[in-house]
């Protein structure tokens, strides 16, 4: 307990890992709070308007919207994790005005406008129909579709970070599992739980996960499966190491003396120290995890559209490096960067507050 107090009060110490954890934060409760802060609050961020395709940061546009449909409602945790279907009919629009009896609504459509604005093009509505007339301003622009690229960021980071969560959750059972059973019995046990290794370790990771990804199909979960099998080697090597260290420590000898069973020996005395380790090793594959989630989404064989995801989203915009609108694909990408930077500082924080050179 004492040493995980002071490797706290050393990582407290160190700015780069501040920031760093602090980077984290900011991602998982946007990715928590998910629809409840994203401006666009449809499943997966997808309200399209195709007449405001590739508009510029900070753009802005009047909305028509027209209360046409039997609106039912929601718990907050549906929205917060789901989002909210769309219960109106939504017309981006130039300029509206009222007749003189107040009966009728003309607008014209932003598709449709004009410079002098005719009266003859403008559309009518009648205002018995319940309506609202709001300014809708879109922080990052708009994609090709004419979806708001901040929601989708702001969507996008629940893939990364599931993807990683997830992935990791599935490399750690599977390592500690093997490499508990590998170092603790050895023997026979030992030589085909390390010739697995040696096979895994000897294929390229990405070639690894993408011959599992056709294996398994494209789509969400087959994400954290495919990246999650190909993770598990390193966990499994260094949990093997230290558990042949310490099984041939005092206390474990103690223990099977007095007649512990083998599992209550692995998972009660020899794991709980090889936590510290583990954790090293968990911020590097969270970063890993990201890193190849954005790739197999930019190949296509990842995350499916309408999902978002900041592969996918580079992938969709890459074109548009060489316009006028380089943002759309650099933005996705910053994010990226930020993120997988963060994990790697904080892994490398966490191994500097071990090291019993530093103490």
């Amino acid at each position: 307990m004492e040493q995980d107090r002071s490797i706290v009060k050393k990582l407290l110490k160190n700015p780069l890992a501040v920031v760093s954890i602090a980077v984290i934060i900011v991602f998982t409760l946007i990715a928590l709070l998910g629809y409840t802060i994203t401006p666009d609050k449809t499943p997966y961020a997808n309200e399209q308007h195709l007449e405001l395709a590739v508009k510029k940061p900070g753009f802005k546009v009047k909305m028509l919207i027209i209360h046409d449909k039997e609106e039912k409602h929601y718990s907050f945790f549906h929205n917060m994790l789901f989002g909210t279907p769309q219960q109106t009919t939504n017309i981006p629009i130039s300029n509206y005005a009222l007749s003189s009896d107040k009966k009728t609504l003309y607008y014209t459509p932003f598709s449709q406008a004009t410079d002098n604005n005719d009266i003859s093009e403008r559309q009518t509505l009648d205002t018995k129909i319940k309506y609202e007339i709001k300014q809708k301003t879109y922080p990052l622009g708009t994609d090709r579709y004419g979806r708001c690229l901040l929601s989708q960021m702001m969507i996008g980071t629940r893939v990364s970070l599931s993807v990683g969560f997830i992935a990791v959750v599935i490399a750690l059972v599977i390592g500690i599992t093997l490499g508990a059973v590998a170092g603790y019995y050895q023997g026979w046990a030992d030589k085909v739980i390390m010739w697995i290794i040696n096979v895994v370790w000897s294929v390229p990771t990405i070639l690894l996960v993408i011959a599992v990804t056709f294996a398994l199909g494209k789509g969400f979960w087959q994400v954290f499966v495919a990246v999650g099998l190909t993770m598990w080697v390193d966990i499994a090597r260094m949990v093997r190491g230290q558990v042949m260290s310490i099984k041939e420590k005092e206390f474990i000898l103690a223990g099977k003396a007095l007649g512990f069973s083998d599992f209550r020996i692995i998972f009660r005395h020899i794991l709980p120290n090889v936590v510290n380790a583990v954790t090293v090793i968990v911020a590097s594959n969270f970063a890993t995890a990201i890193l190849q989630e954005a790739g197999l989404s930019f190949l296509g064989i990842g995350v499916q559209p309408p999902m978002p995801s900041w592969g996918t989203m580079i992938k969709e915009n890459y074109g548009y490096i060489i316009l006028d609108a380089a943002y759309m694909a650099v933005i996705p990408g910053i994010a990226i960067m930020l993120l997988v930077l963060a994990f790697f500082l904080l892994g490398s924080a966490i191994r500097q507050a071990m090291d019993i050179r530093n103490n």
